[in-house]
């Protein structure tokens, strides 16, 4: 099963969960969307995609890598600037963001093809920051990349996912953008059409199961409906 980087540790306790009711563990790979999409493209043996977004969900369907009739929404998220655990920078969307950050750079997943990246432009864009920041953006190839230099201290400001502060104990969140700055962040779940596994219908049902949305609430996730 190859999952959006955002969603590895619920994921990884979704997996234990379906293990637990005596099915096989699923092999699980994490990555930036972007990058799984251009695997599953290049023909990587898998069975079941979880997007960050809807674009790339539907570049493969385009192509016929995916079962259309299994695709759907599953998750959704928000979008967060963290700083580090010990700042105390707190932003709100009516304020520039140029006047919390400074001259700080602000690590953020690329912008031109991965979801959280795209997310953020348009955040930015549409609060009219984008021209003042860009910058100062140090992109990366995954959202959980972005996060992990914030959490170094590499970079004092993130863009990323609400969920990843939340799995994080070494940033803290500074602000959240507007839900109506950017495009609905919605993770769809779909089969590849070159699964073979029996066991993979009836797991990806279980990640659509109340048992399964129980962890991923958990993990900050909304359900998408």
């Amino acid at each position: 099963m190859l999952a959006a980087a955002s969603l590895q540790e619920a994921m990884e306790y979704v997996a234990d969960a379906w293990e637990a009711q005596g099915h096989p563990r699923p092999v699980l790979s994490f990555a930036g969307t972007s990058s799984l999409a251009r695997q599953i493209e290049a023909g990587a043996p898998a069975d079941i995609f979880i997007s960050a977004d809807e674009q790339w969900m539907d570049f493969l369907e385009d192509q016929g890598l995916i079962d259309a009739y299994s695709r759907r929404d599953l998750l959704r998220n928000s979008l967060v600037l963290v700083g580090g655990q010990a700042g105390d920078a707190s932003w709100q969307a009516e304020v520039p963001l140029a006047d919390v950050v400074g001259s700080g750079r602000i690590a953020v997943a690329d912008t031109q093809a991965v979801p959280a990246g795209r997310y953020a432009r348009a955040a930015l864009e549409s609060l009219g920051d984008w021209e003042t920041l860009e910058g100062q953006l140090v992109p990366t190839e995954n959202v959980r990349a972005a996060l992990a230099l914030v959490e170094r201290g590499e970079v004092p400001f993130g863009i990323v996912y609400a969920t990843d502060a939340q799995a994080s104990t070494s940033v803290a969140i500074a602000g959240q953008f507007p839900g109506n700055s950017h495009p609905p962040i919605i993770y769809p779940v779909a089969m590849l059409a070159s699964s073979t596994q029996t066991e993979a219908d009836a797991f990806l049902a279980f990640l659509g199961s109340e048992e399964a949305r129980r962890i991923f609430a958990g993990y900050g996730f909304g359900i998408a409906r």
